[in-house]
């Protein structure tokens, strides 16, 4: 039994020592050949010894891995040579194993390598570096930036004094803060409460954008677009002082990029670069917006208010506060939506607004009590938010089922505003106010819908009801649509409607205020500050800004560059940029501009196919009117008069205030095809008269019209009797003349009876005179004349009888 068991003990052993071999690697020999190791260097090969058991497994795995390297490099051995080699599978199978293992191994130990090496050169260049500390504020430039902040603060607020705001600014400036000087020197370029002054303008931005401001660099770029300040006109230094501003973070620099980006101006178009620009700014306007839709923006394009003057705003103002006051509930709620949003010429008073939002809640109206909850809710500068008065109103609302308190109830209860969080009951209060129609309520369901807040997520259902809320312009609806196409979710990715919807929240940002103030500017009469804040707004991509722009160049208001050429060249590009983004009465000006060579060649073709783009797009009846011209002229395009005769038609169709001119032109068209007519009938040869006369047929016939028109005015002109030499009849005519109120034709058949009993005819003759004229005259003779003639014939009378001769009238009773 002990010796079995000695046995049994010392196979274990050897099978405990084979296996520590077999995991330590196989024990083998050099074979006297020379190679070269990739591994640990170069060198010969030499007898490698067994491995210890103490001995390091990563030094034997390292070994293995350069001797089979070394091995793969050796050269070519011959048929014979390879067959003799012994061929010992024992010696192969463990290398094959341990192999991958210190391969792995050794990558890692690389890259622990190169990340320590990384580690060590950074060390380096840290401690190379100067330690910078941050200086502390001294108390002047402590106090500079107070007055600073203080001055935005108030230039922010709509109702506050702007003379105030900018004397802190000239006080921070004179302490060198660059932002307040940067201010100054946009209101001296701009003409805000300030005088302008182009060349202090650029002076300040050029020493600014040395230091790195970049409202400077805004600043300079835009001087290099518009071509003011002593700066010539240079896209290219524009397009570099954009970027620096934009890289940092100037809100309007970014925009500008973004506009450049999605158009192609100056630069290659690349609507991903377009979509980072405007992503930027579109989030920095959602953030600012809490619960209101945003600032109302009221884009007035001056040539829409030209052709198309509207009623006054003041004069419905006055209109609705009269019925106000007398009690009218609507007229209340009116004006205090009115004066909720702000208008055109009333701006954002939202005590009023509270004044009558009371006034009709009192009266029981149910959107009253909804707008008071909303006033409470948000808070302003006149009101203080009140959660608790907020849920008061919003309830009495929303039970008397109006969508806006709905909304409101929805609102806090999701955001837990007053009231603990409950999103089943948002949820609840929310569907009830979208199926109205109310688009808080469906922007708030589309919300919920898309990050999965107390429903399950639905891309789809959140889309359904974003592009509801779209349909009343909400921003944040336009936001979240906007985020939707950026990433495709719920959709396919579309860079091109992304942008869109990024470019409309970012231009309704607080900066877009801008454009009412250059409306107020032109509604006092000063031209040139309007159009330098419109310039600077068509800069960053606003339409509006450019086609007003554009405008006020166009009727030579603007006194900035005194130069008429310039003017027009200016005029044509905002044209283009405006027509650019798809405004049909731009497209019909820029048409004009090729048509006639103003600030460009003269080009018809251009201008057609702008005609065509404005009437087929937009249904515009001048584009139509301007078309049809061309093609009964043949201008850019084939002469076609049904096919002017057509558009002409449907220009009248379109716009009533076209069928005058339409007329005119029709006719002249009727015209155009009776003479040609007339050229290929046999009287042919009247065209031919006189080359003069066939070269200028149209003057000629503005000529017989308009005489035409002078005969026709002379004919129909009031007749009056001229004065007349008075007669002098004989005395016996007069006295043989009988008051006879017959026909002439009796008196004529009486006469030619006395004339049978002998009586002398000159009686009757002059009886009839008498009765004839005045029947001929006017019968709004006045009695004066009648008795004057009258007279005259009296004083004839006399003389007459004095030398007429003797037995001229027997029945002279003077005789």
């Amino acid at each position: 039994m002990k010796a079995n068991s000695w046995m049994c003990l010392l196979a274990l052993l050897l099978a405990w020592q084979l296996r520590a071999e077999e995991l330590q690697g196989p024990n083998t020999e050099a074979t006297g050949t020379t190679g070269t190791g990739t591994g640990l260097g170069t060198g010969t090969g030499t007898a490698t010894p067994t491995q210890l058991p103490n001995e390091p497994s990563s030094q034997a795995e390292a070994e293995e891995v350069t001797t089979a390297e070394s091995e793969s490099r050796l050269p070519a051995e011959s048929n014979e040579r390879k067959a003799a080699k012994p061929k010992d599978s024992t010696e192969f199978a463990p290398r094959t194993k341990v192999m991958p293992a210190a391969l792995l191994e050794r990558l890692w130990n690389d890259s622990l390598m190169r990340q320590q090496k990384l580690k060590a050169e950074i060390e380096r260049l840290e401690a190379k570096r100067q330690p910078t500390e941050v200086a502390a504020l001294t108390p002047e430039q402590i106090e500079a930036q107070t007055m600073y902040d203080n001055a935005m603060d108030m230039l922010a607020k709509p109702r506050t004094d702007k003379r105030v705001a900018f004397t802190l600014l000239k006080k921070a400036a004179a302490l060198n803060h660059l932002k307040a000087r940067a201010e100054l020197a946009w209101a001296a370029l701009l003409g805000h409460w300030m005088d302008f002054d182009f060349n202090h303008a650029a002076d300040e931005f050029e020493s600014l954008a040395n230091e790195g401001v970049p409202e400077a660099h805004m600043g300079l770029g835009f001087l290099y677009s518009a071509g003011v300040g002593g700066k010539n006109v240079s896209q290219p230094l524009a397009l570099i002082h954009y970027n620096l501003a934009s890289l940092g973070d100037n809100t309007l620099a970014q925009m500008a990029m973004g506009y450049r980006y999605l158009y192609g101006i100056n630069v290659p178009i690349s609507c991903e670069k377009a979509l980072i620009q405007y992503k930027r700014v579109a989030k920095k306007v959602a953030s600012k917006i809490t619960f209101a839709n945003g600032p109302v923006v009221h884009r007035v394009r001056l040539l829409d208010e030209l052709e198309n003057p509207g009623s006054h705003e003041t004069e419905i103002v006055d209109y609705y506060q009269l019925l106000a006051d007398k009690g009218d509930v609507q007229s209340q709620v009116g004006l205090g939506q009115l004066y909720y949003q702000g208008g055109k010429a009333i701006q954002q008073d939202h005590q009023k607004a509270l004044e009558y939002f009371t006034q009709a809640a009192n009266a029981g109206n149910a959107i009253g009590f909804a707008f008071l909850g909303k006033l409470y809710l948000e808070g302003s500068e006149q009101i203080k938010a009140d959660n608790d008065t907020a849920f008061k109103y919003f309830s009495k609302a929303s039970e008397m089922g109006d969508p806006v308190g709905q909304s409101g109830l929805g609102l806090m209860y999701l955001k837990g505003l007053g009231v603990p969080k409950d999103s089943i009951k948002a949820l609840s209060y929310f569907t009830q106010a979208a199926d109205q129609g109310w688009v808080d309520g469906q922007l708030q369901l589309g919300n919920m819908y898309f990050t999965g807040n107390g429903v399950k997520t639905d891309y789809k259902l959140a889309l359904k009801y974003f592009n509801l809320a779209t349909q009343s312009g909400h921003v944040l609806a336009y936001y979240n649509l906007g985020v939707m196409n950026a990433y495709g979710m719920g959709m396919l990715r579309s860079c091109p409607a992304a942008v869109e919807f990024f470019k409309t929240v970012s231009e309704r940002g607080r900066w877009s205020s801008r454009l009412m103030h250059a409306y107020g500017d032109y509604k006092k009469n000063r031209i040139d500050e309007a159009y330098m804040q419109y310039s600077l707004m068509a800069e960053v991509g606003y339409e509006v800004a450019q086609s007003n722009a554009a405008f006020l160049l166009d009727r030579e208001e603007v006194h900035v560059f005194n130069d008429r050429h310039e003017d027009l060249i200016r005029a044509f590009y905002y044209w283009k940029r405006a027509a650019g983004q798809g405004y049909s009465a731009a497209q019909v000006k820029l048409g004009d501009y090729y048509y006639y060579g103003w600030g460009t060649s003269t080009d018809f073709e251009t201008a057609a196919a702008l005609y065509r783009k404005a009437s087929e797009q937009q249904y515009n009846a001048q584009a139509m009117f301007n078309l049809g011209y061309m093609h009964e002229q043949g201008l850019g395009m084939k002469k076609d008069w049904h096919l002017a005769k057509r558009l002409y038609d449907l220009a009248a169709e379109t716009n009533s205030d076209a069928k005058v001119p339409v007329a005119i032109a029709l006719f002249k068209l009727q015209m155009l095809a009776k003479i040609e007519s007339i050229k290929e009938s046999p009287y042919r040869f009247i065209f031919y008269m006189d080359e003069n006369i066939a070269a200028n047929w149209d003057l000629y016939m503005i000529t017989v019209l308009t005489l035409l028109l002078g005969i026709i005015m002379y004919m129909r002109r009031p007749f009056q009797q001229p004065d007349q030499p008075a007669q002098q009849p004989a005395a016996d005519e007069i006295a043989a003349a009988p008051v006879n109120l017959a026909p002439v034709g009796a008196e004529a058949a009486a006469a030619v009876g006395e004339a049978a009993l002998g009586a002398p005819t000159a009686a009757p003759v002059a009886s009839q005179t008498a009765v004839a004229t005045p029947s001929s005259s006017s019968s709004a003779e006045t009695p004066a004349t009648s008795t004057s003639n009258a007279d005259a014939a009296s004083q004839g009378g006399s003389s007459s009888t004095s030398a007429a001769p003797d037995g001229a009238n027997t029945l002279d009773p003077t005789g």
